[in-house]
């Protein structure tokens, strides 16, 4: 078994675990809360042994192995640093951390450490990514890339009342690019490296994050557009376009359903049965390398996750979006 701390109680910790609980070798044994009595009640509803309300007590405990990290973006360089200091493997939310030296320095201190460190990016872990990866030979040489997200967020009716949740604050690393617009740009990276020119454009809020924008990326014989809100909802598929036909992708954040589109018209199905919630896989994929004595991911790998947040930060530097962090 590997034991699990967990830091942040929030929905998104929830979620993790319920879908964590169908992997085994998964064992949740600690909670850090701010509060104490946050940290009992979500210790006793998930039946973890150890709580706590300091992280530097928790960082030094014998009582866990692993740690998945879920606070705000501000916080993850530094509370992700604190364990992997302590011989802590830890599984942190996208996007990693702040801005790419953040990310850089988590990277060095979980090689210096001999621990792993792994970006929770759930989408290129669920089976159809792969499944999409394996057929992207079929449509030719690839020409264009276009994934959008973008998604309402029931946070933005706060914001228009006046009142500024967590998801719109910059002080927090926050906005539509950190939440929503890396699950474009990782996947990108993935398939196709680093680009070789970024154009981005947004739309800024007062609070002084982005509500929405979009990216051009340049490579040598391809290019990539990216759009992403949390302002306005958009319900069209993301495309791989190739010389010989086209991959169609349901959604970006989490595929589940994908299709060839030949240029003769014909068309083929891309299935893989996903029988677990898609937090499932980024849970098993970090079990399983722990389990196995490895300290990076073949998938979410160290390279990809710099190359993604260096990318996002050519893109704060064009559209404005700074953070306490930089």
């Amino acid at each position: 078994m590997v034991r699990f701390g967990v830091v942040g109680t929030n929905w998104i910790t929830e979620r993790l675990l319920e879908a964590a609980a169908q992997v085994e070798g998964f064992e949740l044994t600690a909670v850090y809360s701010r509060t104490e009595d946050k940290a009992n009640a979500f210790a006793d509803q998930y039946h973890a042994a150890h709580r706590f309300t300091n992280l530097e007590e928790m960082a030094a405990s014998d009582g866990f192995d692993a740690v998945y990290i879920a606070t705000p973006n501000t916080f993850h360089a530094e509370q992700a640093e604190l364990f992997l200091r302590n011989g802590k493997h830890v599984l942190c939310e996208k996007p990693l951390a702040a801005n790419g030296a953040e990310v850089r320095r988590m990277i060095d201190t979980a090689r210096e450490h001999e621990v792993l460190l792994m970006e929770a990016m759930k989408s290129t872990l669920v089976p159809l990514f792969k499944m999409v990866q394996s057929h992207l030979h079929k449509i030719g040489p690839v020409r264009k890339y276009v994934a959008s997200y973008c998604q309402y967020s029931s946070r933005y009716d706060k914001y228009k009342e006046g009142i500024v949740l967590n998801a719109f604050k910059p002080d927090l690393a926050n906005g539509a690019l950190m939440d929503l617009g890396v699950y474009c740009l990782y996947p990108l990276i993935t398939l196709f490296g680093e680009p070789n020119q970024v154009q981005s454009q947004a739309m800024m809020l007062e609070s002084g994050v982005d509500g929405q924008g979009s990216v051009i990326l340049n490579y040598d014989e391809m290019e990539a557009v990216v759009t992403y809100s949390k302002i306005s909802n958009s319900h069209v598929p993301s495309e791989i376009m190739g010389e010989r036909g086209s991959i169609i992708i349901d959604k970006i954040g989490s595929p589940e359903h994908a299709e060839i589109r030949y240029n003769d018209g014909t068309v083929e199905k891309l299935t893989a049965e996903q029988i677990h919630p898609s937090m499932y896989y980024e849970v098993e994929e970090f079990v399983n390398l722990i389990q196995q004595g490895k300290r990076e991911s073949d998938m979410n790998t160290y390279e990809r996750s710099y190359v993604t947040m260096q990318v996002m930060d050519q893109i704060r530097q064009q559209i404005g979006l700074v953070f306490p962090n930089d």
